[in-house]
């Protein structure tokens, strides 16, 4: 696998981190670790996080730093 198809698939897995958080705050899907039930507004928090990384990652793939992909 090479970078750019890496770039890509990190991409994609963040988008989908990005929604099932969304998912979670549109529906209140409790979220239990360990027994400790997680606050909604994590949720906000890993969602703006996701969707940053997924965004850059795209940006990364699609040529925005060209000279970290050769």
């Amino acid at each position: 696998m090479n970078q750019k198809t890496f770039v890509i698939v990190t991409g994609f897995i963040f988008s989908i981190v990005a929604l099932l958080h969304l998912l979670r705050i549109i529906f209140s899907w409790e979220a239990v670790i360990a027994g400790w039930i997680v606050p909604a507004w994590a949720s906000w928090i890993a969602l703006a996080v996701s969707t940053l990384l997924a965004i850059t990652a795209f940006k990364l793939a699609a040529g925005a730093h060209r000279d970290v992909m050769k």
